[in-house]
């Protein structure tokens, strides 16, 4: 499988590895950084496991990890995934993303969840993008209902949290009939 690199003025999401997880260190020693993931990433050792994990789905064909390199600053500022991927059905999820909170907030994100969508249905031509997310996680949540995402239900109790909570999930979905109006609605001017 070949993997693009997707870029725009604004950022570029290559494919994350072993060979450049490094440049994410800093970052990922944020506090709170994934306060509602159920992955560890505060340590090096730890980034480097939850790496090689994303680099083995990547080996089954299940995963495509990106690092996000932010252009106009110039730094590694996270990473994000395609997971779940469904050849046979043509779904896959869009998440697993942390970017440092000095990131937050300047449009990355948008810019970042653009190209991947923009890719998961013009390039692949995919029929559905999923995101899950915490159902505590307010911020990610409304991100993803400012894409135009649907709420389409909540898996309750389904993901065991790293404090032994288990986390109720909000599933979002986009479909491929839907990317039109969005990306000349939500997106427009990209």
């Amino acid at each position: 499988m070949q993997v693009p690199t997707l870029e725009n003025d604004y950022v570029k999401l290559s494919l994350l590895g072993l060979s450049n997880y490094k440049y994410l260190i800093e970052v990922a020693q944020q506090p709170n950084l994934v306060q509602y993931s159920p992955s560890k990433i505060d340590t090096p050792e730890n980034l480097k496991e939850y790496v090689q994990d994303a680099v083995d789905c990547y080996y089954q064909k299940t995963a495509i990890p990106f690092i996000i390199f932010d252009k106009r600053t110039s730094s590694y500022a996270g990473c994000t995934r395609f997971g779940y991927i469904n050849w046979h059905n043509k779904v896959l999820h869009i998440g697993w993303t942390w970017i440092g909170t000095q990131f937050q907030g300047t449009g990355l994100n948008k810019h970042m969840k653009f190209l991947m969508l923009q890719y998961a249905f013009e390039t692949l031509n995919f029929d559905k993008v999923e995101f899950r997310i915490d159902e505590r996680n307010i911020k990610s949540r409304k991100a993803v209902e400012k894409l135009g995402a649907k709420l389409e239900g909540v898996l309750r109790k389904d993901t065991l949290m790293l404090d032994g909570f288990k986390r109720n999930t909000c599933c979002y979905g986009i479909l491929n009939e839907e990317w039109i109006g969005i990306k000349n609605d939500v997106f427009k001017g990209f």
